[in-house]
């Protein structure tokens, strides 16, 4: 798993990590946003009317009401981006990384209304008489590239796993056990069947499940998030401030945050909010195309809601509790993943400048000249160390109390560590360390009115957001495998879908991370350079739209 691990970050340093994606993914975001003359403020207060159903006719074709498209789509986007995703984005970037995830979704506005607009015109009727859409269809009928829209079909397949599917339980499982001491692989069998009972269904049971989780999970997690920013007030200005003044600079270390750089918190903001909204992903307009109308550039002006409901709001207030509450700088006992450990020569202090530079220069930076794994044996007697000369890194900070384990019992005996890591995976090691992703967000909601109990809110919001994405993901991947080879073939994915889901419960969070970060880049591509070779098409469809209703 470490070797596969590898594979992906060296992958994902080629593709999202890479210096070039956040300019393209901004950059198309941002040529729709003039081309079209800022269709985020123009149309906002009209998509709303369009989303109360003002415009709607009776014999209007389609499966699923505007609402109900949204609430599917939003089921697919609101998930462990909101909660898990934007935990990760400041643990990595610091407080910079929410305003590129802002960013991220005010382009991915214009964005979307395109992909959306486009997926609908060319939407058509699939085997068993419901509508079958998404950008492969205007890949092949509008730009006349049929290995393109197969590329992003296949694309869309892998990315219900790595996208839809595995983090989403993977954070389910991690949080339900810190919450209620569940182990991880009931979680992951109990949800496993019920995702099955409701996808088999097809989108009308989709739909009508995601119509009545949505708003609840919304209003629940929104609730809960307000007690903790209210009962940390005094932060709340100082929190936004650390935003904006660390948006060109990078975040300076604090705590035991070591420090992030302007390039770490751009690459991780974007990428989190691509995550979190999956704006020009693609994933949106499979969800559009069943909606019920005869004008395509409405269902587009509905969709121009998701990004700023979803990281705009959501996301912000997620960011918010973490920032005001103060616990992305601070340590916590926890399990360490090998995935996030490194065990380097000599000893580090955190108080230290100059060991504060080295360390900044080897976690942010790749420097490794000053900091280097250790290689050694470490002697250990009722789990502590008796050897000298070495410090454990986890979670891009120094771990303290460490504590070395086998079997859940002390350990007492040598550990054998090879370029950083114990090479008997059996060996585990428990301290003080920072938190990411969904246990960063879980403990920040336990700083709010609900004190200990806020872990809960949490849990359960997590629970609904991330199963509902989990069941809208489902329906992107048989879409794009009805494409690709047929209907018959669904059963067959469905299956395999949620097998996956039951396996990733209790796999290194990581690893499930960075498989979500590839598969995440290999669907965008194709969708922003088919949205951006058709832009004269749809510049056209917005002016007929309005010439003709408004």
């Amino acid at each position: 798993m470490d070797s596969f691990n590898a594979f992906l970050l060296t992958l994902d340093g080629y593709l999202g990590s890479a210096p070039w994606f956040p300019f393209v993914l901004l950059g198309v975001g941002l040529f729709y946003t003039m081309y079209l003359g800022f269709p985020q403020f123009r149309y906002f207060s009209h998509a709303w009317k369009i989303l109360r159903g003002k415009f709607d006719k009776p014999d209007d074709p389609g499966d699923t009401s505007h609402f109900q498209a949204l609430s599917t789509a939003l089921s697919g986007t609101v998930g462990t981006g909101n909660i898990g995703g934007v935990g990760l984005a400041i643990y990595i970037g610091g407080p910079a990384a929410l305003f590129w995830m802002w960013m991220t979704a005010f382009l991915g506005m214009a964005t979307k209304f395109a992909e959306v607009t486009l997926s609908h015109e060319y939407r058509e009727k699939a085997a068993n008489g419901t509508m079958s859409g998404g950008p492969m269809y205007y890949m092949e009928k509008g730009l006349n590239m049929r290995w393109l829209a197969i590329f992003f079909a296949i694309a869309t397949v892998i990315c219900s796993f790595g996208t839809g599917n595995l983090p989403q339980i993977n954070n389910i499982a991690i949080s339900v056990e810190s919450s209620f001491g569940i182990r991880p692989i009931i979680t992951g069998g109990v949800l496993a069947v019920l995702l099955f009972l409701v996808i088999v269904g097809g989108i009308k049971r989709i739909a009508k499940v995601a119509a009545a989780i949505v708003p609840t999970m919304a209003t629940f997690y929104v609730l809960g998030a307000f007690s903790v920013i209210f009962m940390n007030y005094q932060n709340i200005v100082p929190s936004f401030i650390t935003i904006f003044t660390d948006v060109f600079t990078g975040s300076s270390a604090t705590g035991g945050f070591l420090g992030a750089s302007f390039a770490y918190a751009f690459n991780r903001g974007v990428n989190r909010g691509l995550f979190s909204n999956e704006a020009g992903q693609g994933s949106a307009p499979i969800a559009h195309a069943s909606a019920k109308a005869d004008e395509h550039v409405s269902e587009g002006m509905v969709s121009l809601l998701e990004p700023f409901i979803d990281t705009i709001i959501i996301c912000t207030l997620t960011g918010m509790v973490i920032l005001s509450s103060g616990v992305w700088t601070q340590k916590f006992d926890n399990e360490f993943q090998t995935s996030d450990l490194l065990i380097v020569e000599g000893l580090y202090d955190e108080q230290n400048e100059n060991d504060l530079q080295d360390l900044f220069g080897f976690l942010v930076n790749g420097n490794t000249a000053e900091v280097l794994p250790y290689n050694g044996t470490i002697n250990v007697t009722s789990g502590l160390p008796d050897t000298t000369g070495f410090t454990v890194i986890h979670a891009r900070s120094i771990a303290e109390g460490v504590a070395y384990f086998s079997d859940g019992d002390l350990y007492t005996g040598p550990v054998v560590v090879t370029n950083g890591l114990p090479v008997d995976s059996a060996i585990t090691l428990r301290g003080k360390s920072l938190i990411h992703s969904a246990a960063l967000t879980t403990m920040a909601f336990t700083y709010g009115l609900a004190g200990q109990s806020g872990q809960y809110i949490v849990t359960l919001s997590l629970v609904l957001f991330a199963f509902s994405t989990a069941i809208a993901w489902s329906y992107y991947g048989d879409r794009a495998v009805i494409y690709l080879v047929g209907f018959k073939f669904v059963l067959p994915y469905r299956v395999i879908y949620c097998l996956a889901f039951f396996v990733a419960a209790f796999t290194d969070t990581t690893i499930v991370w960075n498989f979500a970060a590839v598969a995440i880049v290999l669907m965008t591509l194709p969708n922003l350079l088919g949205i951006f070779l058709m832009r004269k098409n749809m510049k056209s469809h917005v002016t007929k739209y309005w010439k003709d209703y408004y």
